[in-house]
């Protein structure tokens, strides 16, 4: 009798951990199932955006806000980026995107610098207003070599 309540006790241990497990494994998985409704997306047009991967944050003010889902080259020579915001974020349509580095060699994010109209960007709208990446290298390389006017 007392092995038949270890014996219990053992699976339902166990099947607790496997329901964590899974519901561990959606969760950093990011299905697109379990997502909606949580963000939206804004497109964003820029001239360069050296270094910005996708995954790599959207942040507000040094706070993280969202994640950059796609980057592409457009038909236009423009590189694109697909921003996924948190859904409680609002971003106003005079509002500017900026490539930002996390230090001088860190990883590239998306710095978005809200304005203050009262329109709001809706999901796949375009944010056209954006400042691209400095070429770090490039400025050394000028400096170096004295091209810098």
């Amino acid at each position: 009798m007392k092995q038949n309540g270890l014996e219990l006790f053992v699976g339902l241990f166990m099947m607790a951990g496997f329901l964590a497990f899974g519901y561990l494994a959606l969760q950093l998985g990011e299905l697109p199932i379990l997502s909606a409704g949580k963000t939206y997306v804004i497109n964003a047009e820029f001239d360069n955006i050296s270094g910005v991967k996708k995954g790599g944050s959207v942040q507000i003010a040094g706070v993280v806000v969202g994640q950059v889902k796609r980057t592409w080259l457009g038909e236009d020579e423009l590189a694109h980026v697909a921003l996924q915001i948190d859904n409680g974020v609002r971003v106003p349509v005079d509002s500017m995107a900026s490539v930002k580095s996390q230090g001088i060699v860190g990883d590239k994010y998306i710095q978005l610098t809200l304005g203050a109209d009262d329109q709001l960007f809706a999901d796949g709208d375009v944010l056209t207003e954006t400042e691209s990446a400095v070429d770090l290298e490039s400025l050394i390389s000028k400096f170096a070599f004295g091209s810098v006017k």
